[in-house]
């Protein structure tokens, strides 16, 4: 058992500590980091009631001071005790004793402490492999002295057929399948890893960690891993680990002959003689039991329609959009076939000029997309990639007559897509840096003609600028999307007739109202027709404090379909903050699948929960159910937008009407879902603007009302987008450049429809502008 009593006699232990163990400063404690061989040591200041938790586990908290800093600022840390532990001892320990914590994890609290005791609490189970001393003068006896006298254990590692639901515990395998570290809806990066070991069975492991260099530096299938404090829980029948705190890796080669040299995941790890044994075991098990891919592809051996893993250094990258990014690449060999290169401006190339026209016929571009991209950005010019299941397309432009490969590293991980960064140690790395360094390139240019050929390929010149806004002045800088068989009338003719009808101009926009284009976004109900502004943040601040005055109701916390958290900030106010977690099979889900029900937070702590959690709710509690805050607030938060409900057409109905949708086989989330159960009208963010149209025999006001059509941009997501707003106010001021005369604006070719609007003095005849989007080459 894994408590045990110490006596201590003249000062010295009658039986030493295990010699792997050493004492861990209380200020050096830190979740994530690897407390494996530590041990903390205190005097038990407070201990509380065992108790059970409501599933039946037994539960002991006490509180140690370190004797070593009594003045120091934070001199102790609360621990919790589980299972049989607890009930161990709750039997022995008394206040003034000394007592000795080993196998902990460490989990930082959710805010912080002003008393004296550390930011984070220790975790100690038998099942997580913990070890817990008491010492005792000679000649003193405790109640279960005879039946806690086991030597605690070193880390014992489970196989894969031996685990069970709800424990935490230390475990190898064999990488099966993985996808390398991404940014998951949250802000924490994800690894997926599936493993296998001799008993046959496969464990998926979904990892989560803020710090991507904290999951496993896992690089190819075959790659063997430790892991240390993993979770495991059951789903659909099936285990699954995941991380939990003080979770911690090492991954090996798994190649049978290679050095045994461990990639660890943090600065402090043990790995002992004996599990070398280990490795070699589960790599010759792994030779003639997984199914390892050969070689990685060679850009020599590429095909159309492939999709390949390609090891290969970085010599070139560029921002191309807000959904894509341009890798320069090469691994020394020669695609066979003519290749894409993706057109960007050379002052938005980063790479060193000289070694990019030496490799232009070795380098190959390859565009990133969507989750990809946050990664591509980070990469330093010169690293070494493993880029996984790049695809290879086969494409000619019209104005080609021999086709060309593309490649691309599409958006999402299915089939373990994505970029990993291989160390300069790494085998592969020394055999490919061995093999470009005998490529013979072809010399340079000089720098002079060099600058010209690239500012000849672009619009980095006033002259192919100039041509590129004369061309905008002779084409039509938007597109019509329907009825194109009707012909151009002239506005004159338009506003000597009748309405309503239906007409196809070609006009020139003389100005546009608001100029400050995030006026232009309002809120519109489909029901009632309404228009209203979008409420500011200080709205919605205002009735979160409101309704945090209101205590959450205990009686409603953790019911069948969600489970409930609850803690009292340490500020002078002190809110009782809830927040409920809605399940899914009775299970809690990943953070980028789960909706969440808050009460008594703040408009930052909203927004923080918001862009880790798929759905954020803000709520109060009445005597029977949780309710909806004032419509006048957003009803719901996903991502950075923000969801609101027509107070006229509304119905709102209680949250438990949300059980029905987390009861699907697939909960989907979606806000048109959300707000049908919840009886919320939706409403929708739309651009309202008024432009001022002309042509040779007149003019007329357009009023644009568009959802994302014409810009190609949502206007739900224009408020909280830097890079979209820009994006908005370039277009503008491509279709209505500032500053100049009328005859240097471009043609708009654009559909208008007439309408009346009758009052009680008078009817008056509105244009609106419909089928019609910006064209690409402006967007």
């Amino acid at each position: 058992m894994p408590v045990q009593l110490l006596k201590i006699i003249k000062g010295q232990s009658e039986i030493p500590l295990p010699s792997h163990l050493q004492k861990e400063n209380l200020q050096h404690l830190q979740e994530g980091r690897d407390h494996t061989n530590k041990y903390i040591q205190g005097i038990v200041t407070l201990s509380y009631p065992l108790t059970k938790l409501r599933d039946g586990t037994d539960f002991f908290k006490i509180v140690l001071q370190d004797s070593d800093n009594l003045c120091s600022q934070i001199n102790s840390i609360s621990v919790l005790i589980y299972g049989k532990m607890a009930e161990d001892c709750a039997k022995i320990i008394h206040h003034g004793e000394t007592m000795i914590v080993a196998g902990f994890k460490v989990i930082k609290l959710p805010t912080a402490r002003e008393d004296g005791r550390h930011e984070c609490h220790l975790e100690v189970s038998e099942e997580a492999g913990s070890a817990i001393y008491i010492c005792v003068k000679a000649g003193t006896t405790a109640a279960s002295e005879t039946a806690s006298v086991s030597v605690a254990p070193k880390y014992v590692y489970t196989p894969l057929n031996h685990l069970k639901d709800g424990t935490i515990v230390n475990l190898y395998g064999v990488v099966k399948f993985f996808k390398p570290p991404y940014i998951s809806k949250g802000t924490d990066y994800c690894s997926v890893v599936t493993l296998v070991d001799p008993s046959n069975v496969k464990l998926t492991c979904n990892l989560f960690n803020g710090n991507v260099d904290f999951l496993p530096k896992i690089y190819k299938v075959g790659d063997i891993v430790r892991f240390h404090r993993i979770k495991i829980r059951e789903y659909n029948g099936q285990m699954q680990g995941i991380t939990s705190g003080g979770f911690a890796s090492l991954t090996f080669d798994g190649t049978v002959g290679a050095p045994v040299v461990p990639r660890a995941s943090s600065r402090d790890y043990t790995f002992l003689d004996e599990e070398q044994k280990t490795i070699e075991e589960l790599r010759i098990w792994a030779a003639s039991n997984i199914s390892i891919s050969g070689p990685a592809t060679k850009l020599s051996g590429v095909e159309p329609m492939l999709f390949f893993d390609l090891t290969c250094q970085l010599v070139g990258k560029a921002k191309v959009d807000g959904s894509s990014f341009l890798l320069k690449v090469w691994d020394g060999t020669k695609c066979p076939y003519p290749t894409w290169k993706v057109p960007v401006e050379a002052k938005d190339l980063e790479g060193e000029k000289v070694l990019l026209h030496q490799l232009r016929d070795l380098s190959v571009d390859i565009l990133v997309y969507d989750n990809h991209v946050h990664l591509a950005e980070s990469l330093k010019i010169g690293c070494f990639l493993r880029i996984y299941s790049i695809h290879t397309k086969q494409a000619s432009a019209e104005n080609e007559d021999v086709s060309h490969i593309e490649f691309h590293l599409h958006g999402g991980t299915c089939y373990g897509r994505g970029i990993g960064v291989l160390p300069e140690s790494n085998p592969d790395v020394k055999e490919l840096k061995a093999f470009l360094e005998s490529v013979e390139l072809t010399e340079s240019q000089d720098m002079e003609s060099m600058c010209s050929m690239d500012m000849d390929s672009t619009f980095g010149n006033v002259t192919d600028l100039e041509l590129h806004l004369q061309r905008c002045q002779q084409l039509s800088v938007t597109v019509l999307t329907d009825h194109q068989d009707l012909s151009n009338t002239e506005l004159k003719t338009i506003t000597n007739s009748t309405a309503p009808q239906q007409y196809r101009i070609r006009a020139k926009l003389r100005t546009y109202k608001p100029q400050k284009l995030h006026q232009s976004v309002k809120l519109h109900c489909s029901k009632c027709n309404s228009l209203q502004e979008v409420p500011d943040r200080d709205d919605f601040d205002s009735i979160l404090r409101g309704s945090a005055s209101t205590a959450p109701n205990p009686e409603l916390h953790s019911t069948s379909w969600y489970e409930s958290v609850t803690w009292t900030t340490q500020d002078q106010k002190q809110r009782e903050i809830a927040i409920h977690f809605v399940k899914h099979d009775e299970m809690l889900q990943h953070p980028e699948d789960t909706l969440l029900m808050i009460e008594g937070g703040t408009l930052k702590e909203i927004w923080k929960l918001s862009k880790r959690f798929k759905c954020v709710i803000p709520v109060r509690s009445t005597e029977d159910d949780l309710e909806l805050l004032d419509l006048s607030a957003p009803f719901l938060l996903q991502r950075n937008v923000k969801y609101y409900g027509c107070k006229q057409c509304s119905t709102p109905k209680p949250m438990k009407n949300l059980s029905s949708i987390a009861a699907e086989q697939q909960p989907s989330w979606e806000p048109t879902e959300i707000a049908q159960v919840l009886g919320i009208e939706l409403l929708q963010y739309v651009f309202i603007m008024k432009f001022t149209l002309v042509d040779e025999t007149g003019a007329l006001n357009a009023y644009l009302f568009d959802y994302e059509k014409f810009f190609q941009i949502p206007a739900s997501e224009i408020l909280t987008s830097n890079f979209l707003q820009q994006k908005m106010q370039m277009t503008m001021d491509t279709l209505c450049p500032p500053g100049r005369k009328l005859g240097d604006l471009p043609w708009l070719e654009c559909f208008i429809r007439s309408y009346n609007v009758r009052d009680a003095m008078k009817n008056q005849v509105y244009y609106q502008i419909f089928d019609t989007t910006v064209a690409e080459d402006v967007v």
